[in-house]
């Protein structure tokens, strides 16, 4: 069995969609995109540094963007099928326009909404958020929860990502659970958590003007690890988890459960795969980067039954 993945914010690097852009039709696709989402997607993916490709508002768009082109490059006409699509935080829109929940311009305006609501709640909310690497989770979450902070994503292998102010993530680094280590990240706000309330607000309205279909094949929800297969259910989980924990260890759980051999992950592939490496050991991977490997990615798929 084989699903198809889509990371979230942090996998973009400087001039990762390059190469995707020496086709025509990927360039076309892209410039439509640019101007529907009064962004220039093109520049942010090849020119940007990583400051800019850091900032919300830059960074979901462009890797939506990214992770549908690099699909449609790789699959397409190709008679490959998914049983199971999944994305990380704002890779989950990009997971269900490729399960045809939504094509890929509601998708693009969706995520735009999206990156710009969340950068506006973030902005002077003197929030932020840290990885705690390593300890037990129990131990970790209680450590989190007793600071007044929110476990914002449980990604797995020992990895949760702490998120709320930036005194008590200054208290968590001073004193890290026993057996973890805390990295702060470079990011404007608490993701993830009640602070982006209002971007959930004006992303339940932008959701209500969306066409949506059932998926395909069943998406699995950031929420709970739930295997999603009504459309409206979707995009509404897809809203509210803006404010809501990532538990993408529930996901990965998920996948070995349902007997899922592989996994692919679009581009800028190489994060989840890497989780999934860790915490399901079993589950064999493939990351698109380049298009370079689109050949090996259809081969990948048609070894695990996606026909």
């Amino acid at each position: 069995m084989l699903a198809l993945l889509a990371p979230g914010q942090g996998a973009q690097t400087p001039g990762f969609l390059t190469p995707w852009l020496e086709d025509a039709t990927s360039g076309a696709l892209l410039e439509n995109w640019s101007t529907l989402t009064d962004l220039d997607l093109v520049a942010l993916g090849t020119t940007a540094d990583a400051d800019e490709i850091r900032e919300t508002s830059n960074a979901q768009p462009l890797l939506v963007a990214a992770g549908l082109i690099s699909a449609l490059r790789t699959f397409a006409g190709q008679d490959l099928t998914f049983d199971y699509f999944a994305g990380h935080s704002v890779g989950e829109i990009t997971a269900a326009s490729l399960a045809q929940a939504f094509d890929g311009d509601a998708a693009m305006t969706l995520v735009n909404v999206r990156g710009r609501a969340m950068s506006i709640a973030a902005a002077g909310s003197n929030t932020g958020m840290s990885a705690v690497l390593g300890g037990e989770r129990e131990v970790v979450v209680s450590a989190l929860l007793a600071l007044g902070l929110t476990p914002a994503n449980e990604n797995g292998g020992g990895q949760i990502v702490a998120a709320g102010s930036l005194e008590a993530l200054a208290q968590l680094a001073d004193n890290p659970p026993a057996g973890a280590r805390v990295r702060p990240l470079q990011v404007s706000g608490a993701f993830h958590t009640s602070v982006m309330q209002p971007a959930v607000t004006k992303l339940a309205d932008a959701a209500h003007e969306m066409d949506v279909n059932n998926p395909v094949a069943p998406v699995i929800s950031n929420r709970d690890g739930a295997i999603i297969t009504n459309g409206d259910e979707l995009l509404a989980r897809i809203v509210g988890q803006v404010s809501g924990p990532v538990r993408w260890d529930l996901c990965m759980a998920t996948l070995a459960a349902q007997g899922v051999t592989g996994v692919i992950e679009v581009a800028p592939g190489g994060t989840l795969t890497g989780l999934v490496k860790r915490a399901q050991p079993g589950i064999e991977l493939f990351a698109i980067k380049t298009p370079d490997d689109i050949e090996g990615a259809r081969e990948f798929a048609r070894t695990h039954g996606g026909k």
